[in-house]
């Protein structure tokens, strides 16, 4: 049965040269964000702290929280890009993952080349023509799948990366909050398909800031801050703790 078990898990990014520049640089080229621990001579950023979290078959989890929360290093870490440092994961089910074009597609190549591409790393069912007709028929690219994917708008990117990462069998489906940069009539298919998506995807993990999007996707949503887990369950009670939530309270 597909499920995502954390217990107690960390993630720390060392920081060999703290000065203070050189720990910008490294906080910008993690792309990250959590607290500074200053361990003498030592500095680490710690993007997780401690999380614990049950998520079983059928679960629609969004992850809320503000940049630097924590939610893209999560995301990471169950897709098996970033390994705890603390802590132990048990997860079942195979994975797919949307935490970015630049995570599935080859800038350099073209639109119908990167679906050739992902056909083989992801090993996707129904390759070569039918795959490449489902994908062109999703995205509606039309031409613009002959050129480089590096002449594409981040719209235009965002419908060629979705459409190949739902195109995988997959058990769990991860996906950062890249739906904010489509338009909203490709958003309004992209919810339909993740939606019919939900009969044979057993968990969905969605990162968003959008209220709306948690709302029609996510049975339970989790809130995380400075890479701690604030509160987990029921979608509409945790959105309203977050939003009446600040700084002080903690």
């Amino acid at each position: 049965m597909p499920h995502i078990i954390l217990r107690d898990v960390s993630v720390e990014f060392p920081v060999y040269d703290g000065t203070h520049r050189s720990l910008r640089r490294a906080l910008v080229d993690l792309s990250v964000g959590g607290r500074i621990l200053n361990h003498g001579r030592r500095v680490t950023v710690q993007a997780l702290d401690g999380l614990t979290l049950d998520i079983q078959d059928g679960d629609r989890v969004g992850l809320i929280g503000s940049n630097g929360a924590g939610k893209t290093t999560l995301l990471k870490v169950l897709a098996g890009l970033y390994q705890p440092t603390g802590g132990a994961i048990d997860s079942e089910g195979r994975i797919a993952t949307l935490l970015g074009a630049d995570c599935i597609l080859d800038p350099e190549m073209t639109g119908y080349e990167n679906i050739d591409h992902a056909g083989v790393l992801l090993g996707l069912s129904g390759g070569g023509g039918r795959l490449a007709d489902e994908i062109a028929d999703f995205s509606e690219l039309g031409q613009y799948l002959h050129l480089p994917v590096k002449t594409y708008s981040a719209g235009m990117q965002l419908r060629l990366s979705f459409a190949l990462a739902t195109a995988q069998e997959s058990d769990i489906l991860l996906i950062d909050e890249v739906l904010s940069a489509g338009d909203a009539r490709f958003m309004g298919k992209a919810r339909h398909r993740l939606n019919a998506l939900t009969e044979r995807n057993s968990i969905i993990v969605f990162a968003s800031h959008v209220d709306d999007q948690l709302r029609s996707m996510c049975n339970k949503v989790a809130w995380l801050q400075n890479g701690r887990l604030m509160q987990f369950g029921e979608t509409e009670a945790v959105i309203a703790a977050y939003h009446a939530w600040s700084p002080e309270a903690e």
